[in-house]
């Protein structure tokens, strides 16, 4: 077999001509090649050592170990540790650790911290003393989020339970079909403006700071992503209008709240939520006085004024980190807060006492009611003290309620 193929190897190659030309080339090649390999094996070390003087990695303290000797060596600002140790920036970075200000083009007006990368340290209260974006973090996902959410839960829950045992406040007594005015078309406006505020403002703050829990594994991160975008344009939008609408209410309710001797006797009983026995008060009883001062009033400002300062819409401030972290921080305190006082109040006003919504959708309560609810204020209308129709729409349509109450 072997032979059979040598021999059609041989014929092959007999039968097979070969140009004079192409032979010489073929020679001229073989012969150019060996210099050409010559020259690329002299070349390799040169192109070793051109990569060697690339970028390369070192370890800084193997570069003059012995620097670290010199007394004033922890002392060096970041160019005389280069000259000794060539790419230690250890000076720099230690620096902008502590919270350094460093060198911006930038106006201040501007910019005030556009040199500063890691705020120094502080110690907000329920913090431990460390960088002030650390402190701010541990305050709110430590105490904020957690304890904030527990009142609305706990708050929440009571009132299921106070409802579950007690249901709705009935009238005791029959209507008696006439109408009282209780509030005036400007009243009800202002009210009804600045709930809808806040319940846009309270539903959106919820959602952005607690629905990562109960909201994002049931919708996705995608979809959850949106939800907060939109939720957090229409809280700044909303946040104004609950800031203008809550001075509207305080100037327009403040007549009727200025506390009074009667109310000490309503705080002592608990305004007769347990007992069922109403205790007589005002137009506005101890416990909505309550809601107006340190919810309207006191809750109210600390609410507003952080969130324009969150919003940045205060003149002429300058809005740092630091004090964004502190207006966060109080503006999450207070709002919980607001929240937990406000849904006792939307409780009462709506399924938790009869005739409290309807009062404040239409602007009008039966004799029953006012007499049943606020007996000292329906003693005032018998009296002729208090119209019983303070709108002039309801003075045209309503003069026989006014009679009416007042015989």
């Amino acid at each position: 077999m072997g032979a059979v193929i040598f021999g059609v190897a041989l014929s092959v190659s007999a039968q097979t001509p070969v140009a004079p030309a192409a032979t010489a080339t073929s020679a001229t090649s073989a012969a150019s090649a060996k210099p050409a390999a010559a020259d690329t094996k002299a070349a390799a070390p040169e192109a070793a050592k051109a990569g060697a003087m690339g970028v390369q990695s070192a370890n800084i303290f193997s570069i003059a170990p012995d620097a670290s000797t010199d007394p004033k060596y922890a002392d060096q600002n970041n160019g005389e540790r280069d000259k000794v140790q060539p790419g230690n920036n250890a000076p720099m970075w230690r620096q902008v650790g502590a919270g350094v200000n460093g060198f911006s083009s930038l106006p201040a007006s501007e910019a005030p911290e556009a040199g500063n990368l890691i705020q120094p340290f502080v110690q907000y209260p329920g913090s431990k003393l460390t960088t002030a974006g650390e402190a701010w973090r541990q305050v709110r996902n430590n105490w904020i989020i957690p304890y904030g959410g527990s009142l609305l839960l706990i708050v929440t829950l009571a009132i299921a339970l106070f409802y579950y045992g007690k249901g709705t406040m009935k009238l005791h007594g029959a209507e008696t079909g006439r109408k009282i005015e209780r509030f005036t078309p400007l009243e009800r406006a202002a009210h009804w403006t600045n709930a809808i505020a806040f319940v846009l403002l309270a539903v959106s703050g919820v959602v952005i700071a607690f629905g990562k829990y109960f909201i994002l594994p049931i919708i996705g991160s995608a979809l959850f992503g949106w939800l907060t975008y939109f939720l957090k344009n229409v809280h700044n939008f909303a946040g104004p209008l609950f800031a203008v609408s809550l001075i509207i209410v305080f100037f327009t309710f403040l007549k009727d709240n200025w506390p009074s001797k009667e109310d000490i006797t309503w705080m002592l009983k608990g305004g007769g939520m347990f007992s069922g026995q109403e205790v007589p008060s005002h137009r506005f009883n101890a416990g909505e006085k309550v809601v107006f001062w340190l919810g309207v009033l006191g809750l109210g400002v600390i609410v507003v004024a952080s969130g324009l300062v969150l919003d940045k819409l205060i003149p002429g401030l300058i809005y740092e980190r630091g004090t964004m972290q502190i207006a966060n921080m109080i503006h999450g305190v207070a709002t919980v807060l607001m929240m937990a006082m406000f849904l006792g109040h939307i409780y009462m006003g709506t399924i938790g006492m009869q005739g409290a919504y309807s009062a404040m959708r239409t602007g009008y309560v039966d004799e029953t009611w006012a007499k049943e609810h606020h007996e000292l204020w329906y003693n005032d209308i018998k009296a002729g003290k208090i119209p019983a129709q303070r709108s002039p729409e309801a003075v045209a349509h309503g003069g026989a309620a006014s009679t009416s109450a007042s015989a």
